[in-house]
This record gives structure tokens, sequence and C-alpha cells, in this order.
């Protein structure tokens, strides 16, 4: 009873955080809007964003937001055999339905409490496979890092093909060369109490290697190294690196083809979609559920750099967003649910059991 009260209310905790940031991007990009039908001429009770966002996801091209849920279906499709690769390194064969399924079920868990959907992905695994968890939850771990790794080398890329285009708009908006030259000291007093903190940290290592955070922090380090390790050992680690690279393409191509389903952003480049698909990612990343409210912000920011209106962005962010949540996580989740038990009935796990 205590542990259902403590994650109702972490998840009524993360909703909330997810929310008061939707909320906050839409009332800016209102007020915005707000002025814009000012300047036009059209009545503020005519001038409604909310109903702009409805009305630019009905006119969306179907074909292509089917075409976002194909790319992330494919996607899911390499992450399971990824997965089933590392249980294959353990000895296991489990079915790759399985896999696929429990990925599902975890990205709808994630929207109820962020970062659950990793416990509950191997909790399943393991149920349905009858492989100790522990041993699933170490694949699960390996698989993350790997996730970690690419989003750092994507964001790179992205940063890369298009530094000129970022440089100048934070030049353009005065956000970062002024603030440089005018807080230089700052800079300089913050770089000074960096190293110190450094210096602190060598003269203190003893003492510090002997606390249970320095321990436990140590411990998610090495089972971190274990499990990129384990990669090296895989009997095909060239199919399991392709596959690691084919997840990425198709999330980005998710961000991608998506552009095509809304008419203000159907002309802008890949490139602009991969800068698009870094921020939103990263919006992911922050705990929130599914990212509500942090990848519409992000999303929205990026889409700002190449010159498309707040309003627009916040409907393209919104496009996307509920494309995949409605479209295949919540959807396909809830199928998961009926259909992983009916799928290993002959198992002996039947729907009492899951």
């Amino acid at each position: 009873m205590k542990k259902a009260l403590t994650n109702i209310l972490k998840f009524l905790a993360f909703l909330s955080v997810g929310l008061v940031i939707l909320y906050w991007v839409y009332q800016k990009q209102n007020a915005a809007y707000q002025a814009e039908c000012g300047l036009k001429g059209i009545a503020e009770a005519d001038c409604s964003l909310l109903q702009k966002v409805l009305t630019d996801f009905a006119s969306a091209d179907v074909f292509w937001l089917i075409m976002v849920l194909v790319c992330f279906t494919i996607s899911n499709i390499s992450r399971a055999v990824r997965w089933n690769m590392l249980l294959q390194q353990l000895g296991f064969q489990p079915r790759l339905i399985n896999a696929f399924l429990t990925v599902i079920l975890g990205y709808f868990a994630n929207l109820g409490l962020p970062r659950v959907g990793e416990v509950v992905r191997a909790g399943t695994m393991a149920r349905y496979e009858k492989i100790p968890v522990e041993k699933v939850m170490g694949t699960v771990v390996v698989d993350r890092v790997i996730d970690v790794i690419s989003i750092l080398i994507v964001t790179g890329l992205a940063l890369a093909l298009e530094f000129d285009t970022l440089w100048q708009f934070l030049q353009d908006n005065n956000a970062l060369g002024e603030k440089i030259s005018d807080n230089s000291t700052l800079l300089f007093v913050l770089a000074g109490l960096g190293v110190g903190g450094l210096l602190l940290l060598y003269f203190l290592r003893k003492r510090i290697q002997q606390t249970k955070i320095y321990e436990k922090i140590s411990g998610i380090l090495l089972g971190f190294v274990e499990g990129l390790q384990t990669i090296s050992k895989l009997d095909r680690p060239f199919l399991f690196v392709l596959h690691s690279i084919n997840i990425w393409v198709m999330y980005f191509l998710m961000t991608y083809v998506c552009f095509f389903a809304f008419e203000p952003t159907a002309a802008l480049s890949a490139s602009v979609a991969l800068v698009v698909f870094v921020f939103g990612g990263w919006g992911i990343v922050i705990p929130s559920p599914g990212g509500m409210g942090t990848y519409h912000f992000l999303a929205t920011t990026a889409l700002g750099f190449y010159g498309i209106a707040g309003d627009d962005g916040f409907s393209w962010s919104n496009i996307s967003f509920f494309t995949i949540q409605i479209g295949c996580n919540i959807t396909v989740g809830l199928l998961a649910l009926i259909l992983l038990p009916i799928i290993n009935r002959e198992k002996g796990e039947g729907p009492s059991a899951h």
C-alpha cells in the first residue's frame, strides 16, 4: 500500500512537471500569437492558439504521419533484435515478439513514471522468458549506455553540420557573445573554482573512496564498462552495430518525415531535421512523462533557429509528439498488455500471473 501510494505521488509529481512546462510553452507562444493577430487586426476572440494547434493537427498529411509510425516500429524491431543478441550471449533464446512488445510496454510505462519503463521492460521479459531478472536488467543497462553514447555522437554531428547557423542565431539574438564579454570576470572566477574543486577532490580522494556515494557511483560506472565489454564478445558484433545505427537513423527519419506532414516545415532540409531531432531527443531524456513539455519547448526552440514561427513550431511539436505517443506508445502499449499473456500462455504464464 505504501509503495503504491509512493508510485502514485511520483506519477503525479512528474506529470505536474510535464504539464507545467507544456502550459508555460503554450502561454509563451499564445502571447506571441495574440500579438501577431493584433497586428493583423484579428479580434482576440478569433485568435486561439489551441484552436490553431487542433486545426493544424487535423490538416496534417496522414500518409507522412503513418510513415513516422513505420520508422518508429522499424527502430523498435532493431532494438528488440539488438536486445535479444545480448540475452543470447548469456545463453538464452528469447522470442523476438516478446522483446518487441516489452520494449513498447516500457515506453508505455514511461508515460506514467519516467525511467520506470526500463524496470517494467526487464521484469516482463524475465517473467515470460524465464530469465533471472538481474541478468535481463544488466542487458537493459547496456542498451541504455549505448543510447547515451549514440545521442552524444548524434549531437556532435548536428553541431558540426549546423554550427554556422546556430552560432549566427546566437549572435543575432545577442544571446552568447555579449554575455561572454560582459561576464568574463565571472567566467574566470568560475573556472578558478572548478580547478580548485578538482584539486580538493584529488587531495580528499581517499576519504571520498570510503563513502557510500562513491561506492554506488563507482559500481554503476563499473557496470557500464562491463556491459560495453560484452559487445566485443558477441557472435556477430557487426550486426549489433548495424542495428544500433538503424535505431538512430529511424529516430532521425521520424523527425524528417514528420516535417512533410505539416506545410510550414515541409521545405526544411535533412540537416535542419537533425538539429530538431537532437533538441527534441534531449527533451525526452529530461525526466517528464514521455518528454511532455520539455520536448515541445526544445523542438519549438530548434525550429525557431530556421525561421519557423513559434506558433507553427508549437503545432509541429504537438503533431510529432502525440503521433508517437497516441499512435504507438499508448495503442501498442495497451495491445502488449493484452497480447503478452496470450502469446506466452503455452509457457504457463496466463493473464492472472501477468
